[in-house]
């Protein structure tokens, strides 16, 4: 079970629809888990924009207080009642200027100004303050505020200093590693590489299995031209494609049956011809020479018309026609049996199945001297098997049998020989009706012939 479940996905992985597959997850993953990392970059940016912001305004406003009046302001400022501003202590440096909020107070309160302004410490700025959130119940682990020296001249020319608290602004935590995000992004991703793989891989499989069938029967059914343009395009030459094999063997098989009607007279004329030959030995031969020539002519005829697959499709029950075949071979006096059956109807074309299982029976008991008909189902397949008693034949020529004009061992019973398109005639009928015909050497003497079939 486990073996056939990862054959399965090899297989799949090994399609193009799962290389597309594969291709589109990684690489819409990829790109969202990129526009995400970007987001939470312009979301940090803004967050920071936010926050100097408050600051710029906070100072701003300061700032036009002491215009107003300067020792009201500062009074206020050293009793704390402005919230969250208040002088700054002395002897605080600032490390790390932030450059972009100086920029911002430049544009403010003006170039003149000289304004400097850093973040630092809570603690650096209120320690009265820290102590008693320190001190106060419930708030020892709660984020302490944002502290900001600010420093700037003033219209009148006097540098000021103060220290701006906000409240912090917490940060949202990011979500791009949160596994369940992660696995929204790849579940999303992959569904939707499924969709498009399917969607692309649908008019190539379409395309598979018309050419299937044509390699198989040369009457399939055309395949609707439906989809993109170029789907639409490449549809539509491959139904011209077929068209255009069957308008030739068509024209093929019409030839060959206007030769064979033509010559029929003139054999006819010259066996009648050949019955005034007086030597009777001389006769004989010379018949049998033109017995053979009718043979081929018909042989030949059979062969072109066999590619040709106009029949409609039925149903039959395939025992009875098996051993209705038997019992009419027995009665011409042949030695054909019908052993087992398998049950059950078929979808074929009838007359190309019986002229198929006729030719191998011809075959086995010419070239057998008997022939055993059975049946079996195998994993959705229908079987008929038609098995000889001859010398089979080896292993390395089973497969160049179904060649044209290949005949099998020189010397056959009766000294009869054939001429070598039997088999071809029987694979060219089964595939007319998708099916094939392979052949086998029976372990314990004998050549079996099978049709493989659709239940």
């Amino acid at each position: 079970m486990i073996a056939r479940l990862g054959g399965r996905v090899r297989s799949f992985f090994r399609s193009m629809a799962g290389q597309i597959f594969v291709i589109l997850t990684l690489g819409m993953t990829v790109a969202a888990i990129i526009a995400l990392l970007v987001a939470e970059q312009i979301r940090r940016h803004d967050f920071e924009r936010v926050r100097r912001q408050r600051v710029v305004a906070s100072a701003v406003d300061i700032a036009n207080r002491l215009q107003r009046d300067a020792a009201r302001t500062e009074a206020m400022m050293a009793d704390h009642s402005i919230g969250g501003a208040a002088p700054a202590p002395p002897g605080v440096a600032l490390a790390e200027p932030d450059t972009a909020l100086q920029e911002a107070l430049v544009e403010r309160l003006g170039p003149r100004s000289q304004p400097e302004a850093g973040q630092v410490p809570t603690g650096l700025c209120f320690v009265s303050y820290t102590n008693r959130w320190e001190r106060a119940a419930g708030l020892i682990d709660a984020p302490r505020p944002d502290c900001w020296i600010v420093r700037f001249t003033d219209h009148a020319g006097q540098r000021r200093e103060m220290a701006l608290s906000f409240p912090r602004l917490a940060k949202p935590p990011s979500t791009i590693f949160n596994p369940l995000y992660l696995l929204v992004i790849v579940a999303a991703s992959a569904g939707l590489a499924i969709f498009v793989a399917r969607f692309v891989s649908k008019p190539l499989r379409r395309l598979e299995q018309a050419a299937e069938a044509f390699s198989v029967s040369l009457d399939p059914e055309e395949i609707p031209e439906r989809g993109p343009e170029e789907v639409r395009a490449a549809l539509s030459t491959f139904n011209l494609m077929q068209r255009r094999a069957r308008a030739g063997f068509a024209e093929r098989t019409q030839l060959l049956a206007a030769i064979s009607h033509d010559i029929q007279t003139p054999l006819t004329r010259l066996r009648l011809r050949l019955e005034l030959v007086e030597n009777a030995e001389l006769r004989a031969r010379l018949l049998a020479d033109h017995e053979a020539m009718q043979q081929l002519v018909r042989e030949g005829l059979d062969l072109a018309s066999s590619t040709e697959a106009r029949e409609e499709w039925s149903v039959l029950d395939i025992d009875s026609l098996l051993a209705s075949m038997a019992e009419d071979a027995e009665e011409l006096g042949a030695p054909v049996r019908f052993l087992t059956g398998c049950g059950g109807t078929v979808r074929v074309k009838p007359n190309a199945l019986i002229r198929c299982i006729a030719n191998l029976v011809d075959n086995a008991v010419r070239y057998g001297g008997s022939a055993d008909i059975s049946c079996a189902r195998a994993g959705g397949r229908v079987l008929i098997h038609i098995r000889d008693r001859g010398p089979g034949i080896p292993a390395d020529r089973l497969d160049q049998m179904f060649e044209p004009f290949t005949r099998g061992a020189t010397g056959q019973p009766g000294g009869r020989t054939g001429t070598g398109i039997g088999l071809t005639i029987a694979r060219s009928l089964a595939m007319s009706f998708e099916a094939s015909v392979r052949l086998r050497n029976a372990d314990d003497g004998g050549l079996i012939a099978t049709i493989d079939m659709k239940a």
